[in-house]
């Protein structure tokens, strides 16, 4: 079992990595290949967009042939393949078409985790090991930055694909080889073997979608793609800068994971605790909001506090895997972590032309405000819905 995770968590960990590391590779991919920055936004919605549409496929598979074949054969044919289409990329679409197959390699990676979690462990543990692979595995985002650059220069940026194909064969080699399914679930008897719409037509999880759908959005759409152009508008970042401040972002986000886990067990509630840390999220927002020129350090520190408190997922999965029967868990995690995906797509898309309009006025700070509450508004929505969820399965009749 603990080779069955830990090759799982070198998986999610090229997950994070693939989504961080077009930022780096930016400058080379234009100088060589013309992709433009706009480019590399799409082909990271595209990523984003593959990885949430494969989730209801995902769901399937894991309940119906379990986490060891799911996530092996994905992670090599797409993941490998992908990195291996991205490293004999000739221009923009070449990229698009390899972020594509890299998401769905990446789809089904940490669901086969939470899988195991939901079946081979008892549920008070599952928020903790749910929000530390999500930790341990935000490491891949570390390195897709300063240690990606580092070798990029070292090698070349083919060379270094050519690199994680084959590094990313063998940890779906090793999937293939080391992980245990868990036992199969009997289904109760005269039940159907069930889709995504009996998870559906659980009333519980309609009121912890919306939040699901916000929360991961905002510190992964603005760590992804606003933060460093915001530090150079405002304060006239370099490279070298963005860099520091975005890697304390992404600490906070690794230790807000960390933080998480545990947190639901001492407030003996899920609920509590992702209202709580989302309603410090909105605040940050807020403050972001209505000071978009703020210093550097009131910049870094509400950065941090975006990275830190909007790592409340594996919470809000937590709580929504406690409303799922067991035949339909592969099905319900993978429903919410579509839901978290579909969010970040969206923003990715949406937040430019928001941005472009709000940049007719000429005042970067003011374009930048509202680029903030485009991220605040789901949010706060979600929240307002996720105030009517239950508990717990218990407070239902």
């Amino acid at each position: 079992m603990h080779l069955s995770i830990a090759f799982l968590v070198a998986g999610y960990v090229l997950s994070q990595f693939y989504r961080a590391c077009l930022a780096v590779l930016t400058p080379v991919l234009k100088a060589e290949l013309g992709a433009s920055a706009g480019d590399l936004a799409v082909s990271l919605g595209l990523w984003y967009v593959a990885f949430g549409v494969m989730q209801l496929p995902v769901g399937e598979a894991l309940d119906r042939i379990g986490p060891r074949r799911t996530v092996g054969w994905l992670l090599a044919l797409g993941g490998g393949g992908g990195a291996a289409a991205f490293a004999m990329a000739g221009g923009p679409w070449g990229i698009h078409l390899a972020m594509v197959l890299i998401g769905i390699g990446c789809s089904p990676v940490l669901m086969g985790s939470y899988y195991i979690f939901a079946r081979s462990f008892p549920p008070a543990l599952f928020g903790t090991l749910a929000a530390g692979v999500i930790g341990v595995g935000s490491l891949g985002n570390l390195a897709g930055a300063a240690p990606l650059a580092w070798v990029v220069a070292a090698v070349g940026w083919r060379a270094t694909l050519w690199a994680l194909a084959a590094i990313t064969l063998a940890v779906a080699l090793a999937i293939l080889t080391f992980t245990r399914d868990p036992e199969r679930v009997a289904r109760p008897e005269g039940v159907a073997h069930g889709s995504v719409l009996d998870i559906l037509k659980l009333p519980a999880i309609w009121f912890i979608l919306p939040l699901t759908l916000a929360n991961y959005t905002t510190a992964a759409g603005i760590r992804g793609l606003w933060a460093g152009p915001w530090l150079t508008a405002i304060h006239g970042a370099d490279a070298a800068l963005i860099g520091r401040v975005t890697l304390i972002m992404g600490f906070a986000m690794v230790s807000g994971n960390f933080a998480y886990g545990p947190a639901d067990r001492i407030f003996g509630s899920h609920k509590r605790v992702a209202l709580i840390g989302n309603t410090v999220l909105a605040g940050a927002l807020v403050a972001l909001w209505l000071n978009p020129g703020i210093g550097l350090w009131g910049a870094t520190a509400l950065l941090g506090l975006v990275g830190f408190f909007g790592s409340s997922f594996a919470v809000l999965i937590a709580h929504g895997r406690a409303f799922f029967p067991p035949h339909l868990v592969g099905r319900g995690v993978s429903l919410l972590n579509m839901f978290s995906i579909t969010g970040v797509a969206l923003a990715s898309f949406g937040s430019r032309p928001v941005f472009e309009a709000a940049s007719r006025a000429g005042d970067p700070a003011h374009a930048y405000g509202v680029l903030f509450l485009f991220f605040l508004i789901p949010l706060v929505i979600g929240l307002a819905v996720y105030l009517f969820a239950r508990d717990k399965p218990e407070a239902a009749g």
